[in-house]
């Protein structure tokens, strides 16, 4: 990360109170994943999944926004608003969905299907955003896709395991792409077993993201807003919970009579939190602070790319 600042730290910097500063300056918003660090969540003006950071990057009159979150979120910020600075606090924040769907892989993907609809899901470069009909988040893609005209045959990407739970309960057929998320395809199915065996009571609450396999044994599915508001309206429960484990800041917040169990991945079962996005997990308060001291590093998509994937944003937008 480029620094204008070359000094050392100062150990007794007060970040929060720094970058709140920074804040008025710049009349910025911070915008947060839940997947962020908990010091970065308390610290955002609002956390959200992506579809809820979209409908708050769409609607903002901040001047600056800075996405606590990975590269394809924050484009899709500055996409929606291209007359404001969008700012990422580490550039090399990406995302294992989008590395799996190259654009130009993409593209003959489409041109061999070249009646198919391209329903993809908001995990993907702005590039791919282009070359797409509409976006879908976990949040709305059952919807979107169940009014889809019957008779339009469909391509899903990146996600193959979200598509395959939207087969299943949209009924409709998909073409889909071969991508999957590291953390999600990862989680320990024995891991699993042994907590809910340690934990009989436990609720299994998972994302779609999650292979079907583990999917089976989930009590609720639903997107990442979606778990939260399920744990929340059944304060005083115990849940294991099925994603990146950064939303159990929020739910333990929102249901602080409940216990809530984390799943490794399959390659460190025994681990505690070790199913993190390896992504999201690159911001840190430090680097939040200095991204706003140097204005960097900018998110800027070229004009006839953001033109080309806004339709397709702007379409998911007006199904939400």
């Amino acid at each position: 990360m480029t620094r204008s600042t070359a000094k050392k730290l100062d150990p007794y910097l007060d970040f929060e109170q720094e970058i709140n500063k920074l804040k008025k300056k710049l009349n910025a918003v911070i915008l947060a994943h839940y997947y962020q660090d908990s010091e970065i969540q308390d610290i955002a003006d609002y956390i959200g999944d992506s579809l809820e950071l979209s409908k708050k990057a769409a609607t903002t009159s901040a001047d600056v926004i800075v996405f606590c979150g990975v590269k394809f979120m924050a484009e899709a910020a500055y996409i929606l608003n291209p007359d404001k600075k969008v700012l990422l606090p580490d550039l090399n924040a990406g995302c294992s969905l989008e590395e799996s769907c190259r654009p130009d892989a993409f593209k003959k993907f489409r041109e061999e299907y070249p009646d198919h609809y391209a329903v993809t899901y908001i995990n993907c470069s702005a590039e791919v955003k282009a070359l797409s009909d509409i976006i879908v988040t976990s949040s709305n893609a059952q919807h979107i896709i169940t009014n889809l005209p019957a008779n339009r045959p469909i391509l899903f990407a990146p996600d193959k395991h979200l598509g395959r739970y939207l087969i299943n309960k949209t009924g409709r057929q998909m073409t889909l792409w071969n991508g999957y998320c590291v953390v999600h395809e990862n989680f320990s199915e024995r891991e699993l077993i042994k907590i809910k065996t340690t934990n009989p009571k436990a609720k299994i609450i998972a994302h779609p993201e999650c292979t079907l396999s583990l999917l089976e044994y989930a009590d609720y599915v639903g997107s990442t807003s979606s778990l939260l508001k399920y744990t929340t309206k059944n304060n005083g429960s115990e849940f294991i919970v099925l994603t990146e484990p950064g939303i159990i800041h929020q739910m333990q917040k929102a249901a602080p009579n409940s216990k809530f169990f984390d799943v490794p991945s399959h390659n460190q079962a025994g681990c505690n939190s070790c199913s993190q996005c390896p992504y999201m997990r690159l911001n840190t308060l430090e680097k939040l602070y200095y991204c706003m001291v140097d204005k960097s590093p900018e998110i800027i998509v070229p004009a006839d790319i953001a033109a080309s994937a806004k339709i397709a944003l702007d379409r998911m937008l007006a199904e939400s």
